[in-house]
């Protein structure tokens, strides 16, 4: 069995950054569409291991799962564009 390479997403340096805030934030809609967003784009990713520990300590924190987080996001999107006004133009996904 071939061991896997350990990877830097190329978008680690601003998530962290993310991931922190949300640490030390409140679970505001923004920040519950971060925390979603981020666990969706680290899912499974082999490497960032610091950051898929604190999204799991984040999820931990709020006393959520993950199913229970997708769900609540999905309300806050549904509601409302929680990035408009922020310029980032779109949600960024990648």
């Amino acid at each position: 069995m071939a061991e896997q390479k350990e990877q830097q997403h190329p978008q680690y340096r601003t998530d962290r950054q993310t991931v922190s805030q949300i640490l030390n934030g409140e679970p505001s809609d923004y920040n519950l569409a971060e925390l979603g967003r981020m666990i969706i784009r680290y899912k499974g990713f082999p490497g960032a291991h610091d950051i898929q520990k604190d999204l799991e300590k984040a999820l931990s924190n709020w006393g959520l799962t993950e199913a229970a987080l997708y769900e609540k996001t999905r309300e806050i999107h549904q509601q409302a564009d929680v990035y408009k006004g922020l310029g980032r133009g779109r949600e960024d996904w990648s």
